[in-house]
């Protein structure tokens, strides 16, 4: 149960950390119209994202008996999926998303949530990179029951919770000493974090399947 959290957790934080077009919406939105603003606006990626966490782990149940025969194999692929988005993660600059935000502070707070949430619902690519993860950290609690299922996703949507509450918390506090090229340097952080456990998951594999000499 407790390892169900960690990795619930971790993916969690994994999937929301990147600086994309979603964290600069936020953070464009923190900035331009306050931290309620911000966190709503979060909700809607939230929301969306814990919609594709539930679709991959149903997904993946049914072929629950295809991932445990092939398991190694869906371990390397996820590390290398898990690499190449790490990859272009670290390559990636988020300064390039930023503009100007048209929307009058006065948006109800609905739109803010409607509108994240279709921009993140959209990307159906995500369920990708949920499978990477997924296969890389052997993460299928449903497979262990309802009970193992509900505390992986409560363990994943308190990661993207903890995430968003600090990201625009810290935006709006920092809001007139905010330095738009520290997204940069995070992004360059979390990237390097995703290839060396996709680099490491590899060698891990091939290291746990060599044969006794």
């Amino acid at each position: 149960m407790f390892e169900t959290i960690i990795k619930g957790f971790l993916i969690g934080l994994l999937v929301s950390a990147p600086m994309g077009p979603i964290n600069m919406l936020v953070i464009q939105r923190t900035l331009n119209r306050g931290w309620k603003h911000g966190f709503v606006t979060a909700a809607g990626a939230m929301l969306s994202d814990l919609a594709y966490a539930v679709i991959t782990l149903i997904g993946l149940s049914f072929v629950a008996d295809f991932f445990d025969e092939y398991e190694q194999i869906l371990q390397i692929v996820g590390s290398v999926i898990l690499f190449f988005f790490g990859l272009r993660v670290f390559n990636s600059n988020p300064l390039r998303d930023w503009t100007p935000d048209q929307v009058p502070a006065e948006t109800r707070y609905i739109k803010d949530f409607v509108s994240s949430f279709l921009l993140t619902f959209s990307n159906v690519a995500i369920v990708l990179i949920f499978m990477g993860f997924y296969a890389r950290f052997s993460f299928n609690p449903l497979a262990d029951g309802r009970v193992f299922f509900a505390t992986g996703l409560i363990a994943f949507t308190v990661a993207l919770f903890v995430w968003w509450f600090l990201l625009t918390s810290l935006v709006a506090r920092l809001r007139k000493h905010f330095n738009r090229r520290g997204l940069v340097l995070l992004n360059r952080s979390v990237g390097t974090v995703l290839m060396l456990l996709g680099v490491g998951g590899i060698v891990l594999t091939f290291i746990t399947t060599s044969p006794p000499q």
